[in-house]
């Protein structure tokens, strides 16, 4: 356990990456958000404003999560860490970090609601679909789709270390592949009514579940494949 925390230690060396860099791109798309957000009032738009820039830290975690396996991992089989300690110390990190960012959106989220969207009815990290459990629920939420971003983004990295760019490729193409035939498939059948009302009623938490198992699937294909990646 000790040389898995080692493993941690290692991975918050450069807390830019996992801590700093995420927020800095929260709060710069926060502040652009409110500035539009104060325009859109000066020019008499006073209902309720939401806008999307909240997810923006969330898609550098898939590149976070592409970083802690290209950047750390030869370091770390120089240190005769195993792989499984590896494995496991990344994830913790991540975890760690899913949760910082996770406990950001519930209290910024916790404020808007306070203040009426900062004065200017405008809501950046507070979504009312994803509130309608609590604040419990939103934290689950947010630390799933960060969680989850970061595995995506790990996982891709271990294709690339055990097969190199073009096995990337070929597995990215392929998963949009089957995208477009899913896709095809529910309009054939005319079930658009059906996916859009099964995402209705699973709500904020059913999909957070739905998420964990997910990454939970794509964390486990992602160590079988880091057991045969070459550092």
């Amino acid at each position: 356990m000790s040389r898995t925390v080692n493993v941690v230690r290692m991975q918050l060396i450069n807390r830019q990456t996992y801590i700093w860099v995420p927020l800095l791109v929260l709060g710069g798309a926060f502040l652009l958000t409110l500035a539009i957000y104060a325009m859109l009032e000066s020019a008499g738009v006073t209902g309720e404003k939401y806008g999307g820039g909240a997810q923006a830290p969330l898609w550098y975690f898939c590149v976070v999560g592409v970083q802690s396996l290209t950047l750390s991992f030869p370091f770390s089989q120089a240190m005769s860490v195993t792989r499984r300690e590896f494995y496991i110390g990344t994830l913790l990190t991540a975890a760690a970090s899913s949760l910082v960012l996770a406990s950001v959106y519930v209290v910024g989220g916790a404020i808007e609601n306070a203040t009426g969207g900062w004065g200017l009815n405008g809501y950046f990290f507070y979504l009312p679909w994803v509130w309608e459990g609590g604040p419990a629920v939103a934290l689950v939420f947010w630390f799933t789709a960060a969680m989850l971003v970061f595995v995506s983004g790990f996982w891709a990295a271990t294709i690339y270390k055990r097969a190199g760019t073009i096995a990337v490729t070929l597995v990215l193409v392929g998963l949009g592949a089957l995208l477009v035939l899913w896709m095809y498939l529910v309009g054939r059948m005319d079930a658009w009514t059906e996916v859009f009302t099964w995402f209705a009623t699973q709500g904020a938490l059913g999909l957070a579940l739905w998420g964990l198992l997910l990454g939970a699937v794509l964390a486990g294909v992602s160590y079988l494949t880091l057991r045969r990646a070459v550092p």
